[in-house]
């Protein structure tokens, strides 16, 4: 009997901080003596939603008895290439069956190849493979992907499906595997071995994979994370996981709950994304404020122009806050490391607000940082930056490129010369704020070092931003 005690999981996230484990098989047999308490411990440690996934037939029908018994528990329905060589005509109608028929079936899978075991012959695997491709087409659902030590035959086979719903779960590939996955829409899932001392490339990973492709599992009962390593896996562990995530990402643990169960949700149609679009968010210790959705630059890598979320927040505003709703959003300043005014869209186009509520955070005693595109004094026909001596502690300005040619080509500016009034914005605002700082994005097209000389003649820092990391 595995007996793990209440107080050994760990739970150091907040009430509000909740999981989804997107890959655990809590109908196999090491489960039978304490399933039930197993399942609690998951509720005690914030798992919000389980997804047990089916390999074989024994195997489905017990993971959809369990999705059945408890609401928060879904099912995968599918058979694992180990057991490819048992893969036939009949399985797949019954496994058809199960999918169409039961609200409870969130994927097909899991399902791929395995080419470390070869348990079954590798053409067998790679027809029944196909065969789950098709069926998660043809019946709308995410498919739940095993490839280890297959990379070669599992892209090809995926790129000549056309499926772009699913997950590559616990993922063990390189980078270049990752990035073409992400290409074709699939998300990547890390599992308990990128706590394990010896993961350095699946470190590496999991520190890189873009926000809305990251999700979380625990493969249970195997891969049990440390520090519980030699011990059966539960979902409970996900705690585990995330934290070693969080750490490797630089955010919190609350922010690998929110970004991977938003990104769960979607993926697998379960529970509900957030609809309306938020005017205060805290990533890691600081406070963001949304005030706008509207900018004066429409930038190639702009987030706002293929997603809603970032961190997991929607951002997507149906109407602009007031003073007073922001400052019922922002409740006391101090309890924050700073306060920015930041979001989907320039906040100096409000320039009024944020001049009334930086001055309001600042009598409070809190910090306040002001992400800008350094269009301020242009959208407001006057220099703004007088005005805001003494209410803004920080200011940092998107310079994102080394000319002129650059600038309009990567940031589409609705003004002329918007270049070079970002370089007048940026020395004139080291008259009146203390701290002055420049971001440029690291993308294809864009003269870092250069920057980098500019930034140095000003006698600013410069931030040199990821491609696609945002938050």
């Amino acid at each position: 009997m595995h007996c793990v005690s209440k107080n050994s999981v760990r739970k150091k996230q907040s009430s509000l901080v909740t999981f989804i484990d997107t890959h655990c098989h809590l109908e196999m047999t090491e489960f039978d003596e304490d399933r039930d308490k197993v399942i609690q411990r998951a509720r005690d440690a914030g798992i919000e939603a389980v997804i047990t996934v089916g390999s074989d037939l024994k195997g489905n029908i017990g993971s959809l008895r369990l999705s059945e018994k408890y609401d928060f528990i879904y099912s995968s329905v599918g058979i694992h290439p180990h057991d490819a060589k048992d893969f036939t005509e009949e399985v797949y109608k019954q496994i058809k069956k199960w999918a169409a028929s039961s609200p409870k079936v969130v994927a097909i899978g899991e399902t791929g190849l395995d080419y470390h075991y070869d348990n079954s012959p590798r053409d067998v695997q790679k027809e029944v493979f196909k065969k789950h491709l098709l069926l998660a087409k043809e019946l709308d659902l995410p498919v739940i992907i095993h490839s280890r030590e297959a990379k070669k035959d599992t892209l090809e086979i995926l790129g000549d499906s056309g499926i772009n719903r699913g997950v590559l779960h616990c993922f063990s590939g390189d980078m270049d595997m990752a990035e073409k996955a992400m290409e074709m829409g699939l998300y990547i899932s890390i599992a308990g071995p990128v706590t394990f001392k010896n993961a350095k490339k699946l470190r590496e990973i999991a520190e890189v994979v873009p926000d809305d492709y990251l999700l979380i599992e625990t493969d249970a009962p195997y891969l049990t994370p440390e520090p519980f390593r030699g011990r059966r896996n539960e979902p409970a562990f996900l705690v585990n996981t995330a934290e070693k995530i969080a750490e490797l990402r630089r955010v919190s643990l609350e922010d690998i709950a929110r970004i991977t169960t938003l990104n769960a949700r979607r993926l697998f149609r379960i529970g509900k994304s957030i609809q309306e679009g938020e005017i205060a968010y805290k990533i890691r210790d600081s406070l963001y404020l949304n005030i706008t959705n509207r900018c004066t630059n429409k930038c190639s890598f702009c987030v706002r122009f293929h997603s809603d979320y970032v961190k997991g927040h929607n951002l997507r505003l149906s109407a602009e806050p007031t003073e007073e709703e922001l400052k019922t959003a922002i409740g006391d300043p101090v309890q924050y490391k700073e306060i920015v005014f930041c979001g989907y869209g320039e906040p100096f186009l409000r320039f009024e607000i944020v001049k009334n509520i930086a001055r309001w955070i600042k009598e409070r005693g809190g910090r306040v940082r002001i992400n800008t595109n350094g269009h301020g004094s242009l959208i407001n026909r006057r220099n703004i930056l007088p005005e805001l001596k003494g209410f803004v502690d920080v200011i940092s300005v998107s310079l994102d490129a080394s000319d002129e040619k650059g600038y309009d080509r990567i940031c589409n500016p609705d003004f002329n010369n918007a270049f070079h009034a970002v370089i007048s914005f940026i020395k004139e605002a080291k008259q009146y704020i203390s701290d002055v700082q420049a971001t440029v994005v690291e993308m294809k097209g864009v003269d870092v070092e250069q920057c980098r000389k500019i930034a140095d003649e000003l006698g600013i820092k410069l931030r040199v931003r990821k491609l696609d990391v945002v938050g």
